[in-house]
């Protein structure tokens, strides 16, 4: 085991000097990940094609202990060489959304395909635990609220096809070959270094840095969809106690914030942080594939990971402003690489 258990369900103290494989660690959700292992003494190799990630998310934790290796998980002889060294596996390279609906055989090879040979590797190295990071998006709209993990899984998209895929993959490979492997389940994310880019783009990041250089804030369909938006410090908590308890081993745990938004209370949420009320919002006909509904029933990960946000939506909001107020680049130039429909391809 990676380590010691006291008590079942109970997270203890640190993976101090455990050698973590972090795929997708140079992205969003990843880096803060990869932030909090280095602050519990980890020792990692991320590894990422930094087509969305980027090496600058990184910055100052890069060191002997924290190693980036730009790598496409696709490479399987690279990775079965650097699962060698490897005690723990978080896996969170994918790609996303609005990319599976204009290259979907690229975004199953990405989440799927890689997924298994990854899972392949790791159990002839005999690593101590495989955390497989999903998405909501395997639920597709929900059937009833909030939702829990029993909650019917029927995928809008490619990707969350692909992304239920993996989970399947990574289901499979504990009760068959006994690796022991777990399914964190996150619902939509956001804060610093959150994608606003191309097929990346999401939507807060998109609607804050447009109403920061008053442009209008788009929103597809009639706003009504709603989401569950968790902060990304604490969805990369819960994330990271996944390695921490022995009772998530062949277990799928859905992270979330618990508050259902609906897309109109956004835009009307960036106005407020923005103190700019009549900040435009126009609306356009809806994304293809789009989830209408998504509220997370987290019973699951406050008993066995101990797990409560500790983040509000409004404070989260305030936070990625101050992050974009310090930027390097300024909004002006960031909105510049925000593509409006960008499910079709370039």
């Amino acid at each position: 085991m990676v380590v010691q258990q006291q008590a079942a369900g109970t997270v203890v103290n640190s993976l101090a000097h455990i050698r973590i494989l972090v795929t997708g660690g140079a992205g969003f959700i990843g880096s803060e990940l990869t932030r909090q292992l280095v602050d519990q003494g980890a020792d990692i190799t991320v590894v990422d094609n930094l087509v969305n990630g980027r090496r600058e998310n990184l910055g100052e934790i890069i060191s002997d202990r924290c190693k980036l290796v730009v790598c496409d998980v696709r490479d399987e002889a690279r990775m079965a060489e650097l699962m060698q060294s490897i005690d723990l596996v978080f896996h969170l390279a994918c790609l996303g959304v609005r990319h599976s609906i204009h290259s979907p055989g690229e975004n199953h090879a990405v989440n799927a395909t890689a997924t298994l040979n990854l899972l392949i590797s790791a159990s002839k190295r005999g690593v101590s635990r495989f955390i497989y990071v999903s998405s909501s998006e395997v639920y597709g709209t929900a059937h009833q609220v909030p939702m829990n993990e029993e909650h019917p899984t029927f995928p809008m998209t490619v990707y969350g096809a692909s992304k239920l895929a993996g989970e399947c993959y990574t289901r499979a490979y504990f009760t068959t070959y006994g690796l022991p492997t777990a399914i964190v389940r996150p619902f939509n994310t956001f804060g610093p270094r959150c994608h606003h880019e191309g097929d990346s783009g999401e939507v807060i990041p998109r609607f804050l840095l447009s109403a920061m250089i008053d442009k209008p804030m788009i929103i597809f369909g009639d706003g009504t969809q709603t989401r569950d938006f968790t902060y990304v410090s604490d969805t990369a908590r819960g994330i990271l106690a996944m390695a921490l308890t022995d009772e998530v081993i062949g277990e799928t745990v859905n992270l979330g914030n618990g508050r259902e938004t609906t897309i109109n209370d956004v835009a009307h949420n960036v106005r407020s942080v923005l103190n700019k009320p009549q900040a435009s919002i126009i609306y356009e006909q809806a994304r293809p594939g789009d989830v209408l509904r998504h509220f997370a029933d987290t019973t699951k990960a406050q008993h066995v990971l101990r797990y409560a946000p500790a983040v509000s939506f409004s404070q989260g909001l305030l936070n990625l402003k101050s992050w974009y107020d310090q930027s390097a680049h300024d909004p002006q130039t960031l909105y510049r690489d925000i593509v409006t429909r960008n499910w079709e391809a370039s």
